[in-house]
C-alpha cells in the first residue's frame, strides 16, 4: 500500500478511535453507574453528551491538525495536544449542561467521561505503537546506537516511529556513567565503550551508529579502532554545523571515513562578529570555482550579504558553485564573474562595477610538483595575480581583505610556499599603506579538495594500486574544508591590520596511516609503493616559520603571527621563472623578519601595530 494511502487510513482510524472512546466512556458509565437504569430524559441526556462529544472532538481535531498528522502518533506533543482538546471539551460541555440541561440529570456524566474517554484515547495510541513497532522489528536491522544524547534520542524517536526505517535500535552505549541504565524509545543504556563489542555480539548487532554530532577527531579513531577489531561497520552523523536546522534525519547518516577521523574538530565561532562584517555587505570571493573558494561563498551567503559577487577564470567550477548556493547553474547574473586575476585591467573593471566592502582572495595555483615545473605560473598567480587585487582593493577602498594562504609559507622551500609566503607579506603592506583590516590565514591541507590526497588515494585503490606514499614517515596536518573556511570567517572578524592568522591544524598524522586505513576500509588487498619525497618537498609541515613569534588571538583555535610587509617595488627584476631568483627575495624577508622583533624593541614598538604612514 502506498504510504500516502496508509498515512490517509491512518488518521481516519484516529479520528474513528477517538469517537468511540467518548461513546466506550459514556455506555461505561451508565452501566458502572446506574445499570442501565436511566429515565428515558436521562438518557437522552447521556445521548445528547456523548453525541455532542464526539462532533467537538472531530471538529477540534481537525482544526488543531490532530488528525493531518500534526505530530507523530503516541508522540509527547501529540499526547499533551490530546489531553489539552479532550479535557477542554469536558469542560466545554459541564458548563454547557450545568446550565441547559433539566435538573436532576446525572451530573457524573460531565465529570467522569471525558477522563475515561482520554485514557482509552492514549491506550489506543499506545497499543498501536507498540504493534508497529513490533511489525518493524521484524524487517530492521538491529544496531547499537554510541551516544545517548539529544542526539541519539532523537534519531531513536525517527526509527521508533518509521514503520520503513532500515534499523532497530538493540541499546544505547554512553561514556556517561550518569546515563547507565537510562531507558530510551523502549531500550536502555546498556554501559560504556568497553561493553561495545560483547554487546554487539550478544545482541547480533553488525552496524553501531555513532550519534555524537560533536565528536572530536580523537573518539572518532577510537571508536573506529574499537569497530575494525571486531568487525563492525560504523555509520556516523554529520558534524553539528551540517545538521539542517539542528534536527537528526536518517539520511544524514554516512560511513565512517578518513574525514570523520581527521576532521570534526570543535569550532565555536562567533556569529556576532562574523555577521557585523559580513550581513548587508557586498563580498566578493576570487577562486570562487574551487573547493576553498566555493566553500567559503557557501557559508558568507548564509551571513546575508547585499550582493555576493564570485570571480574565477574556471567557468565550469563557477557553474558548479552557483548551483550549490542557488539550486540554479544559468551563469546570467552580474554576481557571477569570469575573470583571471593575473588581468589587471579586467580586475579593475569587476572592482569598478561592483564595488566590493569584503573581499577573500582565494584564487591561487596550489599544487606543489606542478608549480615546481613551471615556476613563472606560480609567480603569475600567487604574486602578481594577488597584488593585482590588491591594487584594486585599495583604489575602491575594500574595508576588510582576507589572504588565504597554506602553511607551506612558513619556511617555505617550495616554489608554491614562497609565492604564497609573498602573498602574506604583499598584504601586510597595503594593510600599512591603508590602516584597513588586511589580513592572510595560513591553514594546512585539506581533505577533499579537488586533487588531494584523499581523491588519489581512492582513486588508485579503485583501479586496483598501487597507493603511492611518498615516504613511510611524512606527515600532514588536515582540516576538512568546512572547518577551515569557518575558521577563515571567523579569523577575518578578529584580524587586526597586516596580521598572518595561523588556524589551529591538531596534530600531524602520517599520511601512510591514512593510506593504511582506506585499503583496510576498502576491503582490498592493495600495495603500498614508496615513491620518495618530490623536490622541495618537506618530510613534516610546520604553520610557523623559524623565524615567527606566535600570539594567541581571541579565538582558541587562531594564532597571530607578524611578516615584514613586502613594498610591490621590491618585486622588479625578480625573474619569477627562477626558483633561485624568489629564493633569493624570500631569504631576504625572513632575515628581515628574524631581525624585526630586535628592531621593536629597540625602538620601544614591541606588540605596536602597523599604521599608515604619514
Amino acid at each position: 500500500m502506498p504510504t500516502t494511502s496508509r498515512t490517509g487510513l491512518l488518521r481516519i482510524g484516529l479520528a474513528a478511535w477517538d469517537a468511540l472512546s467518548w461513546a466506550i466512556a459514556a455506555i461505561a458509565l451508565v452501566i458502572a453507574r446506574y445499570s442501565l437504569s436511566l429515565s428515558n430524559a436521562d438518557t437522552q441526556v447521556v445521548l445528547q453528551y456523548g453525541l455532542a462529544a464526539i462532533g467537538l472532538q472531530i471538529g477540534v481535531g481537525l482544526a488543531t491538525k490532530l488528525y493531518r498528522g500534526r505530530h507523530r502518533v503516541a508522540s509527547f506533543e501529540e499526547a499533551l495536544l490530546l489531553a489539552l482538546s479532550t479535557l477542554g471539551i469536558g469542560l466545554a460541555l459541564g458548563i454547557a449542561f450545568a446550565l441547559w440541561a433539566p435538573p436532576g440529570y446525572p451530573r457524573v456524566v460531565t465529570f467522569t467521561v471525558p477522563f475515561a474517554a482520554l485514557a482509552l484515547m492514549a491506550a489506543g495510541r499506545f497499543m498501536f505503537r507498540t504493534l508497529t513497532r513490533t511489525a518493524h522489528a521484524v524487517e530492521a536491522e538491529p544496531v547499537l546506537v554510541f551516544g545517548a544524547g539529544i542526539a541519539g534520542q532523537q534519531l531513536g524517536r525517527l526509527l521508533e516511529y518509521d514503520p520503513d526505517a532500515p534499523f532497530e535500535i538493540a541499546g544505547y552505549i554512553d561514556d556517561d556513567p550518569a546515563k547507565r541504565n537510562l531507558h530510551l524509545s523502549g531500550t536502555r543504556v546498556l554501559g560504556d565503550r568497553s561493553r561495545l563489542v560483547e554487546e554487539a555480539r550478544r545482541r547480533g548487532v553488525s552496524t553501531i551508529i555513532v550519534a555524537i554530532p560533536t565528536a572530536g577527531r580523537q573518539l572518532m579513531r577510537e571508536i573506529s579502532a574499537i569497530a575494525d577489531a571486531a568487525g563492525l561497520k560504523v555509520l556516523v552523523m554529520p558534524p553539528t554545523r551540517d545538521i539542517v536546522g539542528g534536527r537528526v534525519r536518517l539520511g544524514s547518516l554516512h560511513e565512517l571515513d578518513v574525514t570523520d577521523l581527521l576532521g570534526r574538530a570543535q569550532i565555536k565561532t562567533n556569529l556576532t562578529e562574523i555577521s557585523g562584517y559580513l550581513q548587508g555587505k557586498v563580498v566578493l570571493v576570487t577562486g570562487a570555482g574551487g573547493s576553498i573558494g566555493s566553500e567559503l561563498a557557501r557559508q558568507v551567503h548564509r551571513f546575508g550579504p547585499k550582493e555576493l559577487v564570485m570571480l574565477d577564470r574556471d567557468e565550469s567550477g563557477l557553474h558548479g558553485t552557483q548551483l550549490s548556493i542557488f539550486k540554479q547553474g544559468l551563469l546570467d547574473t552580474p554576481n557571477m564573474v569570469l575573470c583571471d586575476i593575473r588581468d589587471a585591467d579586467a580586475l579593475d573593471k569587476v572592482f569598478a562595477d561592483h564595488r566590493p566592502q569584503v573581499v577573500f582572495h582565494a584564487a591561487a595555483l596550489k599544487h606543489l610538483p606542478m608549480l615546481e615545473q613551471y615556476p613563472l605560473e606560480g609567480w603569475k598567480t600567487n604574486v602578481l595575480g594577488s597584488l593585482n587585487v590588491l591594487r584594486a582593493a585599495e583604489k575602491y577602498g575594500v574595508e576588510r581583505y582576507v589572504n588565504i594562504s597554506t602553511d607551506k609559507a612558513a619556511d617555505a622551500t617550495s616554489v608554491l610556499g614562497k609565492t604564497k609566503r609573498l602573498a602574506e607579506e604583499l598584504t601586510a603592506y597595503f594593510a600599512q599603506q591603508t590602516g584597513k583590516t588586511y589580513l592572510s590565514v595560513r591553514f594546512g591541507n585539506v581533505l577533499g579538495s579537488r586533487g588531494s590526497m584523499l581523491h588519489t588515494f581512492t582513486a588508485q585503490i579503485n583501479a586496483g594500486g598501487p597507493v603511492t606514499v611518498t615516504h613511510p614517515d611524512i606527515t600532514r596536518f588536515f582540516m576538512t574544508i568546512p572547518e577551515a573556511c569557518e575558521l577563515t570567517i571567523q579569523a577575518g572578524a578578529i584580524g587586526r591590520p597586516g596580521d598572518v592568522l595561523v588556524l589551529d591544524m591538531g596534530e600531524p598524522v602520517g599520511i601512510l596511516d591514512v593510506a593504511k586505513g582506506l585499503i583496510a576500509r576498502s576491503g582490498r588487498d592493495i600495495e603500498i609503493v614508496f615513491t620518495g619525497l618530490r623536490p622541495n618537498e618537506k618530510l613534516h609541515e610546520v604553520l610557523f616559520s623559524g623565524d615567527e613569534e606566535r600570539t594567541s588571538t581571541s579565538h582558541e583555535l587562531i594564532y597571530r603571527v607578524a611578516v615584514p610587509p613586502l613594498d610591490p617595488s621590491q618585486l622588479e627584476g625578480v625573474d619569477g621563472a627562477d626558483p633561485a631568483s624568489m629564493g633569493r627575495l624570500t631569504q631576504q624577508r625572513h632575515a628581515l623578519a628574524a631581525a624585526a622583533p630586535a628592531r621593536r624593541a629597540a625602538e620601544g614598538l614591541e606588540g605596536a601595530q602597523p599604521t599608515r604612514p604619514e
